[in-house]
């Protein structure tokens, strides 16, 4: 796996849902040889009722499990918005199965019996998948709790700012003087964490923020 994987599978964790009990632990193997943390379950409620810990993680899950089958699993994960990637693993495995599946957000679908090599590649873009998504997630939570702290003038001068206006537009619009658009400016800019009017405006753009609503 590649040196950014590694770096990942430090605090990463691949869970396998699987009633065969000679795969599950086989891919258990698997994937501890090249460093992953692996948590193993014979059932869908195993899975569920298991405390997970917030770090990159995937799902390698079986369709076909007794009583809860592997599909009805990843309707109930959709419906929770957990965002947790899926790779299906089948040895009998149909086209209509397949297309349910990668409707539902899987992120592959492989048939039994599959190479080694290419499970562990599926699982690394998984991970990296997943990795990526935090971020995003991390990110965006930042700005959102920022944008929290704004006084409602600051959010008004804000988004003035974000729409193109000048300080003394804001000031005409807000029936303000022009140093204290400035001021509360400033104070939206230092809040936000944006040291430039572009950064301001990514911000705002990425809280879903619409300059021209009233």
């Amino acid at each position: 796996m590649s040196n950014v994987v590694n770096l990942i599978a430090e605090t990463s964790v691949v869970y396998v849902v699987d009633d065969d009990d000679s795969m599950r632990k086989a891919l258990g193997r698997l994937f501890r040889s090249v460093g992953l943390g692996v948590e193993l379950f014979a059932s869908a409620q195993e899975f569920l009722d298991f405390d997970k810990p917030d770090v990159p993680s995937c799902l390698i899950l079986d369709v076909r499990l007794k009583g809860q089958s592997g599909l009805v699993l990843q309707e109930q994960i959709v419906a929770g918005n957990v965002q947790l990637p899926i790779i299906f693993i089948t040895a009998h495995g149909d086209v209509a199965m397949s297309v349910k599946a990668m409707k539902n957000g899987a992120l592959d679908f492989m048939s039994k019996p599959f190479r080694d090599q290419d499970m562990l590649d599926v699982v690394q873009n998984a991970l990296l998948k997943d990795e990526k998504r935090r971020k995003t997630d991390s990110r965006f939570a930042d700005v959102r709790r920022r944008y929290e702290t704004l006084t409602p003038r600051e959010r008004e001068v804000m988004k003035f700012v974000v729409g193109g206006l000048l300080n003394k537009q804001i000031a005409a619009e807000m029936g303000l003087s022009e140093i204290t658009v400035k001021i509360h400016r400033g104070h939206a800019m230092r809040k936000m964490g944006a040291r430039t009017l572009p950064e301001l405006v990514l911000g705002a753009q990425s809280l879903g923020l619409d300059p021209m609503a009233d």
